[in-house]
Order: C-alpha cells, then sequence, then structure tokens
C-alpha cells in the first residue's frame, strides 16, 4: 500500500522525510498543497485520527505572519479547519497517511519504528 504524503515540495522538513523515504524504498504519492489544496473533507477526516492542534504549525512563518486576531480563531476545529483551509501552509509538514494511521513532521526513530 503506497503511503500519502502532504506538504509542500520546497519545505525542508518535506524534503528529508522523501529523503529518508526514498531510501527505504518506500512507496509513496505526493500531494503537494501549492498544486491539490486541502479540503475540509480531508482536514476532516484527518481530526478523527489526530487533534486538530497538532495539524497546526503554530512554529511557521505563515502563522507569525497573521494578526492577533486571525490567530485567536484557532480556538476550535472550525476556527483552525478555517484559517488552514485559507493557508494550507500552516498545516504541519509532512503530513504521512499510513493506512488508517497519521505521520505529522519528520521524526527518523519513528519513521525507523512505522517504515521497517
Amino acid at each position: 500500500m503506497a503511503l500519502h504524503i502532504y506538504g509542500i515540495k520546497n519545505c525542508n522538513t518535506v524534503k528529508k522525510a522523501l529523503d529518508w523515504l526514498d531510501e527505504h524504498k518506500q512507496t509513496y504519492v505526493f500531494h503537494d498543497y501549492k498544486k491539490e489544496p486541502v479540503t475540509l473533507a480531508k482536514l476532516t477526516q484527518w481530526e478523527k485520527v489526530v487533534s486538530w492542534e497538532s495539524l497546526l504549525n503554530k512554529k511557521g512563518t505563515t502563522w507569525r505572519k497573521l494578526s492577533t486576531e486571525e490567530q485567536a480563531k484557532a480556538i476550535d476545529a472550525a476556527g483552525t479547519n478555517a484559517l488552514l483551509l485559507q493557508n494550507n501552509s500552516m498545516i504541519k509538514r509532512p503530513l504521512i497517511e499510513s493506512g488508517s494511521d497519521i505521520i505529522l513532521g519528520f521524526d527518523e526513530a519513528e519513521y525507523e519504528k512505522k517504515f521497517n
């Protein structure tokens, strides 16, 4: 079964993850948010597995560029989803769908456990 990787091609963390997956001969399909924006249905599906709080990347420049009023909208799933739909780059990257599991970010030790 192919993994589904969501992210932005020029993101360093995504590059590290894709390089690791390639080196370990993992089959995957890459979904670039710039070419295939995420949908509300997809966010809702992910939120059945991981919390909406964990999907929101508050460390990135896109989040930091938001006004305090815009950031304040991220108080619940609906508000966060509205922000994420407008700014897919605020979704924690990479997001990997592996069967019914979701892996957020790049952690080599976690990848070793999950994919080897």
